[in-house]
């Protein structure tokens, strides 16, 4: 049996075992993957952004994405069938005498082992998150190390010579999301907190909110110690560093390439943008478009979505915002005929976390049928089975089945956005 075949049993096994026994398997899986922090020079960005590249078919491309994460950037990969490059990659850090309540402590952690990762990456910015609410479970054992690329570096810059076309496009997806962080070192932020349930000021200053859940988890304080901010950085997960820019143009310019910016605020700014692309697209090639396919985090499925027809809208979390997000863009579209959604599973009711039956409130603005997809109503968000499970169910249950279009020109992007782009919040320019 494989590592993933077995690492999939293990995930789905999880769910027949108690709630406190379920976490716990959640949180030592997950420091499984984490780095000795005393190793962490060990850590090469180069061999990572090799990995990456080699993930993609080795042919040419009309264009090539490199920045900033958001899963509706996927979706639009998928429809120009071109590659995206991310500037922000995770390490995580095994941190066994750690305390998710306690940031200060993981900041004085980072600060001792951060420099390894530094000193043998300069090329690299470390952006240290800790998040006792979304990530408690994690955080228990692991810190959150977060990088960005400054520059593009050897792979990446031989994978574009290689791969994009003679005067191809290099479209920058810059994520303006900042945060509220400490200082540790010229290339070093310590970020307490991160987009979900609760605010920047929750995090910092505390809130009934906030002492309700850690009374709750039975934490010994009820407000987080937070380290005092001195300044503001790209958010650590999906916030882009502008130095990584500067170095793309003068890379386009040596090499003849154009280069477009994609801008946005939230990583879910572009959702509904590419929910409307995909429709209308459909509708040119001849399909209802009806069929609104609900993604959350990591369980997004770009193949399938066309597979099925499936117009993608992707939440960044499973949190009060994110159904805020899908519940706006319904009340502002046409309806679904059907409603098809994913959630996330973190294994945390923390602060801003919205129950099943608001959910099914989505599911019920089908005018035909909605449905859940890998989810466990009696058990979400501690349904870790779902991890393993949404794959098969978006095929099971999703059942129209269409070819895979051929690649769409880029112009078709430009004119989308020409004619549409004052909707959205999102902005394209020319470099």
């Amino acid at each position: 049996m494989g590592k993933g075949h077995a690492m999939g049993w293990v995930v789905q096994a999880a769910n027949w075992l108690p709630q406190s026994a379920r976490e716990q398997v959640y949180a030592i899986g997950g420091v499984t993957e984490g780095h000795a922090p005393n190793k962490l020079h060990q850590v090469d960005a180069e061999k990572v952004a090799e990995w990456i590249t080699a993930r993609y078919p080795q042919r040419r491309y009309q264009a090539v994405m490199v920045g900033s994460a958001s899963g509706a950037l996927t979706h639009l990969s998928a429809a120009f069938d071109i590659p995206w490059l991310p500037q922000t990659f995770f390490v995580p850090v095994r941190h066994l005498s750690g305390d998710n309540d306690d940031p200060v402590d993981a900041m004085e952690f980072g600060r001792r082992y951060g420099p390894l990762l530094l000193e043998a990456n300069p090329e690299l910015q470390l952006h240290h998150m800790h998040d006792g609410n979304q990530d408690r479970l994690m955080v228990e054992y692991m810190d959150y190390f977060r990088v960005k690329r400054r520059t593009l570096g050897k792979a990446y810059e031989r994978f574009l010579e290689e791969t994009l076309e003679p005067g191809g496009t290099i479209i920058v997806t810059e994520c303006q999301r900042k945060w509220p962080t400490t200082r540790i070192g010229e290339r070093h932020v310590f970020q307490h907190g991160a987009l979900g349930g609760a605010t920047e000021e929750e995090f910092l200053h505390g809130s009934e909110r906030v002492e309700e859940y850690l009374e709750r988890y039975d934490s010994s304080v009820r407000r987080w110690p937070s380290p005092e901010p001195d300044g503001e950085s790209p958010e650590a997960e999906w916030g882009f560093e502008e130095a990584l820019r500067e170095d793309i143009l003068r890379f386009a310019a040596r090499r003849g390439y154009k280069v477009k910016r994609l801008l946005f605020t939230e990583p879910d700014d572009l959702s509904p943008l590419v929910a409307d692309f995909y429709r209308d697209w459909y509708r040119r090639r001849g399909m209802k478009g009806n069929r609104l396919l609900v993604e959350s985090f990591i369980m997004l499925e770009p193949y399938w979505a066309l597979r099925t027809g499936s117009v993608p809208f992707w939440m960044k979390f499973n949190m009060d915002p994110s159904v805020d997000t899908i519940e706006r863009y319904l009340d502002s579209h046409e309806a679904y005929d059907e409603i098809n959604l994913m959630l996330f599973n973190n294994g945390v009711e923390a602060v801003g976390f919205p129950q099943i039956e608001r959910w099914k409130q989505v599911l019920a603005r089908a005018s035909r049928q909605g449905q859940f997809i890998g989810v466990s109503e009696e058990l979400h968000p501690r349904d870790f089975g779902s991890l393993g499970r949404y794959y098969i169910e978006t095929k099971q249950k999703i059942k129209a089945r269409y070819p895979l279009p051929g690649p769409l020109p880029l112009q078709r992007l430009w004119d989308f956005m020409a004619q549409h782009g004052e909707r959205y919040a999102v902005e394209l320019r020319d470099a």
